[in-house]
């Protein structure tokens, strides 16, 4: 019998590898689809260009006059490349990106045209606004919103489309996207960030968020892929055995790369630097058929759009080859997930990296502000940092053995514990000259010896220092970046808002000096903040306890986790910041909650499918034939028929039962999901979702994969995973 399965590794087996070959280096073609720096030089005013910077480097608002001038040149830009449309790009509440191509063209009568793109077309357009998740801020009826143009991410051509990054705000004002609270996050940063640095140098008039993101994925034959209605239809195996090969070897893991991934992943570099994404890192990572990209660091809102850009082009690419690139954080059981580390850090106009050790103490002691600062806003927000990576996607990840866990510590090394604990110690109030002289050589001055490297790295930490950043190593693959980049730059700013209103305080009492309020206040923090540090397995069991006592959250499923983005607390710090109002972040938690129970139900529905439809005909036919195979032995072996065929017996038998059980667990789960769908409110649906029809998903796994193993390897209907991870 040839199966659907069958079809799909032959036409994969038989496939010819399409080749790739770069037609110039990097260097010469990074950015050349970009309206960059350069290429405003080129085509704009000098007015123009002005007033473009400007509003990049300090916010400044740019005049519709310019505007004009700016679309005529992007427009010139443009047509020179063979563009043909333009769309405002943004980033919905979807978690993806969204596109309206309108054409440059205009008839202007009498046979004639003209390619005409206006500064009003630049600046602001209108897409509807009803048909994306809106969380109850726009009625259906109310349809209007608006996209405006963000002129501190670059336009972009894909293809023969310009490509312009806009934000998406209702029609009232309140923001539609990812992009608008992360814009607002930064402007905060950057202003209490700035303040704080200040203290250390005069000079500093900006502090710029940075972001370097390690994007992970796994790629599969297209052909497999569509042979599977589970991971096409939801992104991961909602069944199907481990193979007995999978990653123990360690033999992946930076390995030579497969020769189909190779091609795919040249051809995307090649796009990706046109696209002025600096893509500088690729290899295998752990598990079979999963590998990673990393670019240099950039500016978080530019690293932002850029891997939004990233994970839409992949899969385009990916197509070309016959390749299906999954970023579902699990989508295989048994072997590694995917993630999307962020790594962070703070600097300034002046070229400072602020979370970088120095060569003086001055330098250290800036150093050890937003470094100890970074801590105090982790510790006190846990519980939302934890809420900024939650999804149905990475609740399977997190925890599972190669991903941190769903508690949220810090990991800063052993050398750097020492210097917090000396720095703790030192004398309380005022210091004698010799007491500051011995504190900045014993304790500041111990920095320099730790340089980048000297921190070791703890992959079971879910925040880690690495040397100058901190990696945010919970992030899922799936996730927009924006979301986590938006809470961590919030909690920052308000924590640095907070150390400088007690470190102004003590210096205009006249109680202190700088240094000596900064040692203050640094040492209380430190105090405070001890509960969050973890240098440990964050996998043991002694740590859930651990954690449990000191006061840590563990909140194991996204319905519980995200809790925390509406309660007092959180709403008070958006609103003090200006990042979000009551009415956003309530939008979020309801489109999340909608959300979370939908992928549910679509992998409820799915594993039915899969279950009653694929996996239980094909049992009962091997059975109807192992029952044949018996009659027949009973007919020519008489009374010894019992002994000869009792295998085939107990093997009928334990298909039988597992039919059985897939079924009552098939109907079971059925029976939750009714129930969940009449309830009305949405935070009560999600938990129905996860509480009571979720479970089912590993029991009919489980029977599902047990069938796997019995049946006639010829008659199972769907790719196995050995085939789906090993066929390259």
């Amino acid at each position: 019998m040839t199966t659907f399965r069958f079809k799909a590794l032959s036409e994969t087996l038989n496939r010819k590898p399409v080749k790739f070959e770069e037609k110039k280096k990097y260097s010469e073609i990074f950015g050349e689809n970009v309206f960059s720096e350069n290429s405003m030089r080129q085509f704009l005013t000098k007015d123009a260009y002005t007033s473009v910077m400007n509003a990049i480097r300090i916010g400044s608002k740019i005049d519709r006059k310019i505007a004009d001038q700016v679309a005529s040149a992007m427009r010139d830009w443009a047509l020179q490349k063979g563009v043909t449309h333009f769309t405002h790009w943004f980033q919905p509440l979807t978690g993806g990106t969204a596109e309206k191509h309108d054409a440059f063209f205009e008839p202007i009568g009498g046979g004639n045209s003209i390619e005409k793109f206006s500064g009003n077309e630049l600046v602001q357009q209108e897409p509807d606004a009803s048909s994306f998740p809106n969380g109850g801020i726009r009625n259906t009826f109310e349809a209007r919103g608006y996209t405006a143009w963000d002129p501190t991410s670059p336009a972009f051509i894909y293809g023969t489309t310009l490509c312009i990054p806009t934000v998406f705000v209702a029609y009232t004002g309140e923001a539609l996207d990812n992009k608008t609270p992360l814009l607002r996050a930064l402007q905060a940063v950057d202003k209490h960030a700035t303040a704080v640095a200040k203290y250390f140098d005069k000079n500093v008039n900006k502090v710029n968020s940075f972001l370097g993101w390690e994007q992970e994925f796994f790629l599969i034959d297209k052909a497999l892929v569509i042979a599977r209605p589970d991971l096409l239809l939801t992104g991961r195996t909602l069944l199907g055995h481990s193979s007995a090969k999978g990653q123990q070897l360690d033999d992946h893991y930076f390995g030579s790369i497969p020769q189909r991934a190779m091609n795919f992943m040249r051809e995307l570099e090649y796009e990706c630097m046109k696209l002025g994404i600096p893509l500088t890192t690729r290899h295998n990572e752990v598990a079979p058929n999963q590998f990673e990209f990393a670019p240099i660091y950039e500016e978080a809102n530019l690293a932002v759009d850029h891997n939004s850009l990233l994970m839409d082009i992949m899969g385009k690419i990916a197509s070309r080859h016959n390749l299906k690139v999954l970023l579902h954080e699990k989508p295989f059981a048994d072997i590694n997930g995917s993630g999307k580390h962020n790594n962070w850090s703070l600097g300034t106009d002046t070229g400072v990296n602020l979370l970088s050790p120095g060569k003086t103490p001055m330098r250290n002691l800036q150093f050890l502000t937003f470094f100890i600062n970074t801590i105090k806003a982790i510790n006190d927000y846990e519980e939302l940092m934890r809420a900024g990576i939650a999804s149905a996607g990475n609740d399977h990840r997190l925890g599972a053995n190669e991903a941190p866990p769903a508690i949220i510590s810090v990991f800063i090394g052993e050398q750097l514990t020492k210097v917090l604990n000396d720095l703790e110690n030192v004398t309380n109030g005022k210091l004698s000259p010799e007491e500051k002289t011995e504190l900045k050589l014993n304790v500041v001055g111990k920095i320099p010896e730790i340089m980048l490297d000297n921190t070791d790295r703890n992959r079971t930490s879910p925040f880690a220092f690495t040397g100058n950043k901190f990696e945010f190593r919970a992030v899922g693959s799936n996730a927009n970046t924006a979301k986590p980049m938006t809470i961590l730059n919030t909690i920052v700013a308000k924590q640095l808002k907070d150390f400088k209103i007690e470190v102004d305080k003590l210096i205009e009492s006249k109680e202190l000096k700088k240094d000596e309020a900064i040692f203050n206040v640094l040492r209380e923090y430190i105090k405070k903040s001890k509960r969050i540090l973890f240098e440990g397995n964050g996998y043991g069991k002694e740590w859930e306890i651990e954690a449990e006592k000191r006061g840590l959250s563990n909140n194991k499923t996204t319905p519980q986790a995200i809790k925390e983005k509406v309660s007092k607390k959180t709403i008070e710090l958006y609103k003090e910041l200006g990042v979000m109002n009551s009415t956003e972040i309530e939008a979020r938690h309801e489109i999340q909650l909608e959300e979370y129970s939908l992928r549910i139900q679509i992998e409820g529905r799915v594993i039915g499918d899969i279950a009653l439809n694929h996996v239980i005909p094909t049992a009962v036919n091997y059975q109807n034939k192992l029952i044949e195979n018996v009659k027949g032995i009973k007919e020519i072996f008489g009374d010894e028929s019992k002994k000869i065929a009792k295998d085939q017996m107990e093997l009928i038998k334990n298909i039988s039962m597992h039919i059985s059980d897939i079924n009552s667990d098939v109907n079971e789960m059925i029976e939750e999901r009714k129930k969940a769908n009449v309830m009305e409110d949405p935070e009560e649906k999600a938990f129905a979702y996860c509480d009571h029809v979720k479970p089912y998903f590993d029991k009919i796994k489980y029977h599902c994969d047990k069938l796997e193993l019995m049946i006639d390897d010829e008659l199972w209907p769907l790719p196995k995973y050995r085939e789906m991870l090993f066929t390259r």
